[in-house]
């Protein structure tokens, strides 16, 4: 059985980070000069980045949950590293981080985007999504998706800083924003009044609000800006010059990818279908240049 540890970190303390440099610098040099992939293998563990969205990543009693840590689990394991040491960070401080050292991998179905691309390096996609809004029981104000936040003009819209709803409201003109740090203080800032709704993706807001009396979901849309579909696309995120990490990650990922079944016995018990297989034609490649259309 896999030894998961957590360690609950905030990336932006600069005690946390002077401790960090302390310990990095009182470390072995036995694994000196190794990639960040021979010394994962050699001292077997690896620390993975979560923002806690669920059902991507998240932490439950302790314990680290949901679709792409069930991924992990299996890939790393599959290369010889069986231990995953987990860190909690806001989501904007989870590429900033890993480049910084503080952890290796990002592990939070993270959109593939042009932007993101220039500051660090993205797995084979892993994961397609679409959006949805959550919104008062009864959807008062009448939403089905962005655009008509748009339309309406007095809608409060929740978006979590720095994710890819984030730039659709941008883009699409809409300033009446609430930004907040996470899945889960989007749908508190509906709940409290302070936004209309709140967009994020179908698979996660779906998930987060099952079981809740006074929210509810629209349905699934696939956002549109300037007449091109926007292709919800995730992977996880590495840096730039873990290129033999990245790379024998992508091996171990294309075993589980390349079949339905293999895919859906470690995503399905999370809300993904068979409908979040990326298509085997969709590349990392052409969603780093932004080729949608």
């Amino acid at each position: 059985m896999t030894k998961r540890t957590l360690r609950t970190s905030i990336a932006t303390a600069a005690i946390g980070t002077l401790a960090l440099g302390l310990l990095a610098g009182c470390a072995s040099d036995d694994t000196e000069g190794m990639s960040t992939l021979e010394k994962a293998q050699e001292e077997g563990t690896i620390t993975l980045a979560v923002a806690s969205e669920q059902p991507y990543s998240w932490v439950e009693d302790g314990e680290p949950t949901g679709a792409t840590i069930a991924m992990h689990e299996q890939i790393f394991k599959n290369l010889g590293i069986d231990n995953i040491e987990i860190e909690e960070v806001a989501w904007d401080n989870l590429i900033p981080g890993l480049n910084a050292g503080r952890w290796d991998v990002i592990s939070a179905g993270m959109s593939i985007l042009p932007d993101r691309c220039a500051e660090a390096a993205f797995s084979d996609p892993e994961i397609m999504y679409t959006t949805t809004l959550a919104v008062p029981k009864g959807n008062p104000k009448d939403l089905s998706d962005l655009d008509s936040v748009a339309a309406a003009g007095d809608i409060k819209l929740a978006v979590q800083s720095g994710a890819i709803e984030d730039g659709y409201a941008k883009d699409l003109g809409i300033t009446n924003t609430v930004q907040v740090d996470s899945a889960s203080a989007g749908l508190e800032a509906v709940q409290a009044g302070l936004a209309d709704a709140f967009a994020l993706t179908a698979v996660s807001l779906n998930w987060m609000t099952e079981d809740m009396d006074d929210l509810e979901t629209t349905e699934a849309f696939v956002q549109v800006i300037d007449g091109v579909e926007q292709i919800g696309a995730g992977a996880t995120v590495f840096r730039p010059d873990d290129t033999a990490l990245l790379e024998a990650y992508n091996e171990e990922l294309a075993k589980i990818t390349g079949d339905e079944q293999s895919y859906l016995d470690l995503v399905e018990p999370f809300g993904f279908t068979a409908e979040n297989l990326p298509p085997a034609d969709l590349t990392t490649e052409q969603l780093c240049a932004g080729e949608l259309g």
